[in-house]
Protein backbone atom coordinates (compact mmCIF):
# COMPACT_ATOMS: atom_id res chain seq x y z
CA UNK A 1 0.00 0.00 0.00
CA UNK A 2 1.12 3.49 -0.58
CA UNK A 3 2.24 6.13 1.82
CA UNK A 4 -0.90 8.46 2.43
CA UNK A 5 1.11 11.44 2.83
CA UNK A 6 1.30 13.87 0.69
CA UNK A 7 2.89 17.00 0.62
CA UNK A 8 0.32 19.78 0.57
CA UNK A 9 1.04 21.40 -2.64
CA UNK A 10 0.03 18.41 -4.68
CA UNK A 11 -2.44 18.96 -7.21
CA UNK A 12 -5.85 16.55 -6.15
CA UNK A 13 -5.53 15.67 -9.80
CA UNK A 14 -2.02 14.67 -10.01
CA UNK A 15 -0.78 11.19 -8.88
CA UNK A 16 2.24 12.58 -6.38
CA UNK A 17 3.55 8.78 -7.99
CA UNK A 18 4.85 10.48 -10.62
CA UNK A 19 8.46 11.83 -10.45
CA UNK A 20 9.05 15.53 -9.62
CA UNK A 21 10.57 16.32 -12.85
CA UNK A 22 7.02 15.58 -13.91
CA UNK A 23 4.85 17.67 -11.35
CA UNK A 24 4.31 20.56 -13.44
CA UNK A 25 4.10 20.35 -17.39
CA UNK A 26 5.67 22.66 -19.91
CA UNK A 27 4.99 23.13 -23.45
CA UNK A 28 7.28 20.57 -25.54
CA UNK A 29 9.42 22.89 -27.43
CA UNK A 30 10.67 21.63 -31.14
CA UNK A 31 14.06 21.54 -30.50
CA UNK A 32 13.09 19.43 -27.24
CA UNK A 33 10.38 17.22 -29.32
CA UNK A 34 13.32 16.09 -32.00
CA UNK A 35 15.49 15.61 -28.80
CA UNK A 36 13.00 13.61 -27.67
CA UNK A 37 12.25 11.66 -31.05
CA UNK A 38 16.15 11.42 -31.33
CA UNK A 39 16.56 9.63 -27.73
CA UNK A 40 13.62 7.58 -28.59
CA UNK A 41 15.33 6.27 -32.14
CA UNK A 42 18.54 5.79 -30.30
CA UNK A 43 17.45 3.36 -27.53
CA UNK A 44 15.66 1.55 -30.49
CA UNK A 45 19.56 0.68 -31.80
CA UNK A 46 20.42 -1.64 -28.94
CA UNK A 47 17.29 -3.31 -28.78
CA UNK A 48 17.50 -4.12 -32.36
CA UNK A 49 21.04 -4.97 -32.40
CA UNK A 50 20.82 -7.27 -29.13
CA UNK A 51 17.52 -8.95 -30.15
CA UNK A 52 18.97 -10.04 -33.19
CA UNK A 53 22.16 -11.89 -31.61
CA UNK A 54 19.96 -13.61 -29.13
CA UNK A 55 17.37 -14.75 -31.75
CA UNK A 56 20.71 -16.60 -33.51
CA UNK A 57 22.36 -17.93 -30.02
CA UNK A 58 20.85 -21.37 -31.28
CA UNK A 59 22.90 -21.61 -34.37
CA UNK A 60 25.45 -19.69 -33.03
CA UNK A 61 26.22 -22.52 -30.63
CA UNK A 62 25.69 -25.29 -32.83
CA UNK A 63 28.17 -23.34 -35.30
CA UNK A 64 31.02 -22.60 -32.42
CA UNK A 65 30.47 -26.20 -31.61
CA UNK A 66 29.98 -24.91 -28.15
CA UNK A 67 28.68 -26.43 -24.89
CA UNK A 68 26.42 -24.21 -22.38
CA UNK A 69 29.09 -23.35 -19.80
CA UNK A 70 31.10 -22.18 -23.01
CA UNK A 71 28.02 -19.93 -24.24
CA UNK A 72 27.79 -18.68 -20.99
CA UNK A 73 31.50 -17.39 -21.38
CA UNK A 74 30.79 -16.02 -24.37
CA UNK A 75 28.39 -14.29 -23.48
CA UNK A 76 30.60 -13.11 -20.35
CA UNK A 77 32.02 -10.63 -22.92
CA UNK A 78 28.90 -8.93 -23.24
CA UNK A 79 28.71 -8.25 -19.38
CA UNK A 80 32.43 -7.49 -18.99
CA UNK A 81 32.49 -5.10 -22.12
CA UNK A 82 29.01 -3.68 -20.57
CA UNK A 83 30.18 -2.97 -17.38
CA UNK A 84 33.42 -1.47 -18.38
CA UNK A 85 31.39 0.83 -20.72
CA UNK A 86 28.77 1.45 -17.92
CA UNK A 87 31.79 2.13 -15.09
CA UNK A 88 33.61 4.17 -17.92
CA UNK A 89 30.28 6.07 -19.03
CA UNK A 90 29.70 8.95 -15.91
CA UNK A 91 33.01 10.01 -15.77
CA UNK A 92 33.29 10.81 -19.54
CA UNK A 93 29.95 12.09 -19.11
CA UNK A 94 30.86 15.15 -16.30
CA UNK A 95 33.70 15.55 -18.60
CA UNK A 96 32.58 15.29 -21.79
CA UNK A 97 28.91 15.58 -21.65
CA UNK A 98 26.03 13.32 -22.78
CA UNK A 99 26.33 14.08 -26.46
CA UNK A 100 30.05 12.49 -27.18
CA UNK A 101 29.72 9.71 -24.88
CA UNK A 102 25.89 8.55 -26.11
CA UNK A 103 27.61 8.90 -30.06
CA UNK A 104 30.70 6.87 -29.04
CA UNK A 105 28.67 4.36 -27.21
CA UNK A 106 26.79 3.66 -30.35
CA UNK A 107 29.60 3.49 -32.80
CA UNK A 108 30.65 0.63 -30.69
CA UNK A 109 27.71 -1.11 -30.53
CA UNK A 110 27.29 -1.19 -34.38
CA UNK A 111 31.27 -2.24 -34.51
CA UNK A 112 30.54 -4.66 -32.17
CA UNK A 113 27.45 -6.35 -34.51
CA UNK A 114 29.86 -6.52 -37.32
CA UNK A 115 32.52 -8.33 -35.03
CA UNK A 116 30.52 -10.87 -33.77
CA UNK A 117 29.02 -11.86 -37.50
CA UNK A 118 33.05 -11.69 -38.01
CA UNK A 119 33.83 -14.20 -34.98
CA UNK A 120 31.06 -16.59 -36.12
CA UNK A 121 32.14 -16.47 -39.77
CA UNK A 122 35.67 -17.71 -38.61
CA UNK A 123 33.72 -20.14 -36.15
CA UNK A 124 35.94 -18.56 -33.37
CA UNK A 125 34.59 -18.30 -29.95
CA UNK A 126 36.82 -15.64 -28.98
CA UNK A 127 35.81 -13.58 -32.01
CA UNK A 128 32.33 -13.67 -30.86
CA UNK A 129 33.51 -12.86 -26.97
CA UNK A 130 35.48 -9.40 -28.64
CA UNK A 131 32.33 -8.68 -30.60
CA UNK A 132 30.07 -9.19 -27.59
CA UNK A 133 32.87 -7.16 -25.46
CA UNK A 134 32.73 -4.59 -28.16
CA UNK A 135 28.56 -4.28 -28.27
CA UNK A 136 28.79 -4.42 -24.13
CA UNK A 137 30.95 -1.57 -23.94
CA UNK A 138 28.90 0.72 -26.38
CA UNK A 139 25.67 0.00 -24.66
CA UNK A 140 26.87 0.40 -21.36
CA UNK A 141 28.54 4.03 -22.57
CA UNK A 142 25.35 4.92 -24.53
CA UNK A 143 22.45 3.35 -22.25
CA UNK A 144 24.19 5.45 -19.05
CA UNK A 145 24.65 8.52 -21.15
CA UNK A 146 20.95 8.45 -22.41
CA UNK A 147 19.59 7.66 -19.30
CA UNK A 148 20.86 10.64 -18.39
CA UNK A 149 19.72 12.62 -21.33
CA UNK A 150 16.06 10.86 -21.05
CA UNK A 151 15.79 12.27 -17.36
CA UNK A 152 16.84 15.46 -17.91
CA UNK A 153 14.11 15.90 -20.88
CA UNK A 154 11.73 14.44 -18.21
CA UNK A 155 12.39 17.22 -16.07
CA UNK A 156 12.23 19.70 -18.72
CA UNK A 157 8.83 18.93 -20.28
CA UNK A 158 7.27 17.62 -17.19
CA UNK A 159 5.84 14.57 -18.77
CA UNK A 160 6.92 10.67 -18.32
CA UNK A 161 9.44 9.99 -20.48
CA UNK A 162 11.63 7.54 -19.73
CA UNK A 163 9.26 4.55 -20.22
CA UNK A 164 8.81 5.28 -23.71
CA UNK A 165 12.47 5.69 -23.93
CA UNK A 166 12.84 2.05 -22.91
CA UNK A 167 10.00 1.23 -25.08
CA UNK A 168 11.98 2.08 -28.00
CA UNK A 169 14.40 -0.59 -26.74
CA UNK A 170 11.71 -3.17 -26.28
CA UNK A 171 10.14 -2.04 -30.13
CA UNK A 172 13.77 -2.42 -30.79
CA UNK A 173 13.95 -6.47 -29.51
CA UNK A 174 10.60 -6.94 -30.96
CA UNK A 175 11.72 -5.72 -34.80
CA UNK A 176 15.16 -7.62 -34.53
CA UNK A 177 13.52 -10.88 -32.75
CA UNK A 178 10.83 -10.82 -36.12
CA UNK A 179 13.58 -10.52 -38.28
CA UNK A 180 15.63 -13.18 -36.35
CA UNK A 181 12.61 -15.72 -36.37
CA UNK A 182 12.97 -15.23 -40.14
CA UNK A 183 16.55 -15.67 -40.26
CA UNK A 184 16.63 -18.70 -38.25
CA UNK A 185 13.34 -20.50 -40.28
CA UNK A 186 14.74 -19.74 -43.71
CA UNK A 187 18.83 -20.83 -42.34
CA UNK A 188 19.97 -17.08 -43.05
CA UNK A 189 23.92 -16.93 -42.50
CA UNK A 190 24.37 -15.44 -39.24
CA UNK A 191 28.02 -13.27 -40.64
CA UNK A 192 25.43 -11.80 -43.05
CA UNK A 193 22.18 -10.87 -40.69
CA UNK A 194 24.91 -9.51 -38.59
CA UNK A 195 26.25 -7.14 -41.59
CA UNK A 196 22.81 -5.73 -42.17
CA UNK A 197 21.89 -4.82 -38.57
CA UNK A 198 24.92 -2.92 -38.46
CA UNK A 199 23.85 -1.05 -41.50
CA UNK A 200 20.82 -0.23 -40.38
CA UNK A 201 21.94 1.30 -37.25
CA UNK A 202 23.80 3.44 -38.73
CA UNK A 203 20.80 5.24 -40.35
CA UNK A 204 19.30 6.62 -37.10
CA UNK A 205 22.74 7.76 -35.35
CA UNK A 206 23.70 9.94 -38.32
CA UNK A 207 19.88 11.48 -38.65
CA UNK A 208 19.69 11.89 -34.60
CA UNK A 209 22.98 13.09 -33.14
CA UNK A 210 22.47 16.98 -34.10
CA UNK A 211 19.40 17.01 -32.14
CA UNK A 212 20.96 16.37 -29.00
CA UNK A 213 22.09 19.49 -27.76
CA UNK A 214 26.40 19.62 -26.43
CA UNK A 215 27.17 20.34 -22.52
CA UNK A 216 24.28 18.63 -21.19
CA UNK A 217 25.87 16.48 -18.31
CA UNK A 218 29.47 18.15 -18.15
CA UNK A 219 30.59 18.87 -14.86
CA UNK A 220 31.00 22.60 -15.32
CA UNK A 221 29.03 25.28 -16.93
CA UNK A 222 25.09 25.07 -18.34
CA UNK A 223 23.95 23.56 -20.96
CA UNK A 224 23.29 25.01 -24.58
CA UNK A 225 19.78 25.33 -23.57
CA UNK A 226 19.59 27.23 -20.59
CA UNK A 227 19.18 24.51 -18.69
CA UNK A 228 20.68 24.27 -14.28
CA UNK A 229 24.03 24.12 -14.21
CA UNK A 230 25.37 20.58 -13.48
CA UNK A 231 27.42 22.04 -10.77
CA UNK A 232 25.76 20.89 -7.41
CA UNK A 233 26.93 22.22 -4.24
CA UNK A 234 25.54 18.75 -2.03
CA UNK A 235 27.79 15.90 -2.75
CA UNK A 236 26.65 13.20 0.17
CA UNK A 237 28.09 9.80 -0.48
CA UNK A 238 25.85 8.08 -2.00
CA UNK A 239 26.80 4.69 -0.38
CA UNK A 240 25.09 6.32 3.25
CA UNK A 241 21.61 6.91 0.76
CA UNK A 242 19.60 3.82 2.12
CA UNK A 243 16.87 4.74 0.01
CA UNK A 244 18.74 4.75 -2.89
CA UNK A 245 20.81 1.59 -1.73
CA UNK A 246 17.66 -0.22 -1.96
CA UNK A 247 16.21 1.25 -4.75
CA UNK A 248 19.36 -0.40 -6.34
CA UNK A 249 18.71 -3.40 -5.31
CA UNK A 250 15.09 -3.23 -7.17
CA UNK A 251 16.79 -2.75 -9.84
CA UNK A 252 19.45 -5.23 -9.65
CA UNK A 253 16.57 -7.61 -9.32
CA UNK A 254 14.17 -6.81 -12.44
CA UNK A 255 17.21 -6.23 -14.57
CA UNK A 256 17.57 -9.93 -13.73
CA UNK A 257 14.99 -10.59 -14.35
CA UNK A 258 15.02 -8.81 -17.79
CA UNK A 259 18.45 -9.63 -18.71
CA UNK A 260 18.36 -13.65 -17.75
CA UNK A 261 15.27 -13.93 -20.77
CA UNK A 262 17.53 -11.14 -22.76
CA UNK A 263 20.78 -13.76 -22.21
CA UNK A 264 18.82 -17.34 -22.19
CA UNK A 265 15.44 -17.54 -23.40
CA UNK A 266 15.79 -19.26 -26.61
CA UNK A 267 17.81 -21.49 -25.15
CA UNK A 268 16.00 -22.57 -22.19
CA UNK A 269 12.84 -23.12 -24.44
CA UNK A 270 14.77 -25.06 -27.04
CA UNK A 271 16.94 -26.97 -24.30
CA UNK A 272 14.08 -26.78 -21.44
CA UNK A 273 11.18 -27.43 -23.14
CA UNK A 274 12.16 -28.86 -26.73
CA UNK A 275 11.28 -26.29 -28.62
CA UNK A 276 12.77 -26.00 -32.43
CA UNK A 277 15.29 -22.98 -32.60
CA UNK A 278 12.61 -20.98 -34.83
CA UNK A 279 9.61 -21.46 -32.24
CA UNK A 280 12.62 -20.53 -29.22
CA UNK A 281 12.80 -17.31 -31.15
CA UNK A 282 9.44 -17.12 -31.84
CA UNK A 283 8.78 -17.20 -27.85
CA UNK A 284 11.54 -14.66 -27.42
CA UNK A 285 9.78 -12.26 -30.01
CA UNK A 286 6.86 -12.91 -27.63
CA UNK A 287 8.86 -11.69 -24.35
CA UNK A 288 9.79 -8.91 -26.72
CA UNK A 289 6.31 -7.76 -27.18
CA UNK A 290 5.12 -8.49 -23.55
CA UNK A 291 8.16 -5.80 -22.73
CA UNK A 292 7.23 -3.48 -25.57
CA UNK A 293 3.58 -3.51 -24.20
CA UNK A 294 4.18 -2.98 -20.54
CA UNK A 295 6.93 0.14 -21.17
CA UNK A 296 4.38 2.20 -23.86
CA UNK A 297 0.96 2.03 -21.74
CA UNK A 298 3.41 2.33 -18.70
CA UNK A 299 3.69 6.38 -18.27
CA UNK A 300 -0.34 5.91 -17.91
CA UNK A 301 -0.14 3.49 -15.30
CA UNK A 302 2.37 4.16 -13.12
CA UNK A 303 -0.28 7.77 -13.07
CA UNK A 304 -2.71 5.74 -12.60
CA UNK A 305 -1.59 3.67 -9.89
CA UNK A 306 2.05 5.18 -8.69
CA UNK A 307 4.89 3.72 -8.64
CA UNK A 308 4.90 1.48 -5.42
CA UNK A 309 1.62 -0.20 -6.91
CA UNK A 310 3.56 -0.97 -10.09
CA UNK A 311 6.66 -1.91 -8.87
CA UNK A 312 4.70 -4.47 -6.83
CA UNK A 313 2.43 -6.16 -9.48
CA UNK A 314 5.73 -6.22 -11.77
CA UNK A 315 7.98 -7.79 -9.38
CA UNK A 316 4.54 -10.10 -9.05
CA UNK A 317 3.82 -10.97 -12.75
CA UNK A 318 7.47 -11.26 -13.50
CA UNK A 319 7.83 -14.40 -11.21
CA UNK A 320 4.44 -16.11 -11.85
CA UNK A 321 5.87 -16.12 -15.48
CA UNK A 322 9.50 -17.07 -14.16
CA UNK A 323 7.66 -19.74 -11.84
CA UNK A 324 5.40 -21.69 -14.56
CA UNK A 325 8.55 -21.66 -17.69
CA UNK A 326 10.56 -23.44 -14.62
CA UNK A 327 8.06 -25.55 -12.31
CA UNK A 328 5.02 -26.30 -15.25
CA UNK A 329 6.13 -29.22 -17.74
CA UNK A 330 4.11 -28.21 -20.47
CA UNK A 331 5.74 -26.19 -23.46
CA UNK A 332 2.51 -24.15 -24.63
CA UNK A 333 1.77 -23.42 -20.92
CA UNK A 334 5.27 -22.43 -20.74
CA UNK A 335 5.65 -20.37 -23.64
CA UNK A 336 2.41 -18.51 -22.67
CA UNK A 337 3.76 -17.57 -18.77
CA UNK A 338 6.79 -16.13 -20.78
CA UNK A 339 4.40 -12.91 -21.80
CA UNK A 340 4.02 -12.33 -18.34
CA UNK A 341 7.50 -12.45 -17.57
CA UNK A 342 8.03 -9.90 -19.95
CA UNK A 343 5.32 -7.96 -18.59
CA UNK A 344 6.56 -7.92 -15.40
CA UNK A 345 10.04 -7.10 -16.02
CA UNK A 346 9.04 -3.96 -18.52
CA UNK A 347 9.01 -1.64 -15.84
CA UNK A 348 11.42 -2.08 -13.51
CA UNK A 349 14.61 -0.45 -15.05
CA UNK A 350 12.69 2.71 -16.17
CA UNK A 351 10.43 3.08 -13.16
CA UNK A 352 14.08 2.96 -10.71
CA UNK A 353 15.76 5.47 -13.01
CA UNK A 354 12.80 8.11 -12.38
CA UNK A 355 13.20 7.33 -8.58
CA UNK A 356 16.62 7.47 -8.32
CA UNK A 357 16.35 11.05 -9.87
CA UNK A 358 13.86 12.12 -7.34
CA UNK A 359 15.68 11.21 -4.24
CA UNK A 360 18.35 12.87 -2.08
CA UNK A 361 18.36 16.69 -1.12
CA UNK A 362 17.94 19.81 -2.85
CA UNK A 363 21.43 20.79 -4.11
CA UNK A 364 22.21 17.37 -4.94
CA UNK A 365 23.21 16.05 -8.53
CA UNK A 366 20.24 13.60 -9.74
CA UNK A 367 22.64 12.99 -12.93
CA UNK A 368 25.06 11.81 -10.58
CA UNK A 369 22.06 9.79 -8.76
CA UNK A 370 20.74 8.18 -11.99
CA UNK A 371 23.91 7.34 -13.26
CA UNK A 372 24.71 5.09 -9.85
CA UNK A 373 21.54 3.45 -10.63
CA UNK A 374 21.91 2.64 -13.63
CA UNK A 375 24.83 0.91 -13.12
CA UNK A 376 24.24 -0.83 -9.99
CA UNK A 377 20.96 -2.40 -12.44
CA UNK A 378 23.94 -3.55 -15.37
CA UNK A 379 25.68 -5.28 -12.45
CA UNK A 380 23.53 -8.08 -13.30
CA UNK A 381 24.16 -8.31 -16.53
CA UNK A 382 27.93 -8.59 -15.22
CA UNK A 383 26.67 -12.10 -12.83
CA UNK A 384 24.04 -13.23 -14.51
CA UNK A 385 25.28 -14.69 -17.91
CA UNK A 386 27.90 -17.36 -16.36
CA UNK A 387 26.36 -17.43 -13.15
CA UNK A 388 23.17 -18.78 -15.23
CA UNK A 389 25.23 -20.52 -17.51
CA UNK A 390 27.48 -22.46 -14.84
CA UNK A 391 24.34 -23.57 -13.00
CA UNK A 392 22.54 -24.45 -15.91
CA UNK A 393 25.52 -26.52 -17.28
CA UNK A 394 25.26 -28.10 -14.03
CA UNK A 395 21.41 -28.62 -13.07
CA UNK A 396 19.24 -27.43 -16.27
CA UNK A 397 18.36 -24.04 -17.53
CA UNK A 398 15.11 -24.18 -16.03
CA UNK A 399 16.31 -25.27 -12.72
CA UNK A 400 18.71 -22.28 -13.14
CA UNK A 401 15.97 -19.77 -13.48
CA UNK A 402 15.41 -20.72 -9.82
CA UNK A 403 17.79 -18.10 -8.69
CA UNK A 404 16.04 -15.35 -10.91
CA UNK A 405 12.45 -16.16 -9.30
CA UNK A 406 14.37 -15.96 -5.86
CA UNK A 407 15.69 -12.51 -6.29
CA UNK A 408 12.31 -10.96 -8.06
CA UNK A 409 10.17 -12.06 -5.24
CA UNK A 410 12.35 -9.78 -3.28
CA UNK A 411 11.40 -6.57 -5.02
CA UNK A 412 7.92 -7.57 -3.91
CA UNK A 413 9.02 -6.67 -0.32
CA UNK A 414 11.41 -3.75 -1.38
CA UNK A 415 8.73 -1.62 -3.52
CA UNK A 416 7.73 1.17 -0.93
CA UNK A 417 11.71 2.17 -1.33
CA UNK A 418 10.33 4.26 -5.25
CA UNK A 419 7.76 6.37 -3.24
CA UNK A 420 8.44 9.93 -4.37
CA UNK A 421 9.74 12.09 -2.08
CA UNK A 422 6.28 14.02 -1.92
CA UNK A 423 4.96 10.75 -0.25
CA UNK A 424 7.54 9.97 2.21
CA UNK A 425 8.24 14.01 3.56
CA UNK A 426 6.04 14.65 6.49
CA UNK A 427 3.67 17.73 5.46
CA UNK A 428 4.76 21.10 7.92
CA UNK A 429 2.60 20.79 10.70
CA UNK A 430 3.50 16.59 11.45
Amino acid sequence: MRHSRRHPAASPHKDPSMTSATTSVAPVSRDLARRRLALLAFFFIPGISLASWITRTPAVRDQLEASTAQMGLILFGLSIGSMAGILGSAPLVRRLGTKPVTLLGLLLIVGGVALIGGGVLLGSGIGAFIGLAVFGAGQGLAEIAMNVEGAEVERLSGRSFLPYLHGAFSLGTVVGASLGILFTAIDFPVPAHMAIIAAICLIPIAWGIRYVPSGFGRQRGTTETGSIATVYPVRRPLWKDSRLLIIGAIVLAMALAEGAANDWLPLLMVDGHGYDPAWGSLVFAGFALAMTIGRFAGGAVIDRFGRVAVVRASAVAGALGIAIVVFVDNPVVAGIAVFFWGLGASLGFPLTISAAGDTGEPGEDPARRVSAVATTGYIAFLVGPPMLGFLGEHYGLRSAMIVVLAVVAVAVVLAPAVCPRADVEPAPGH
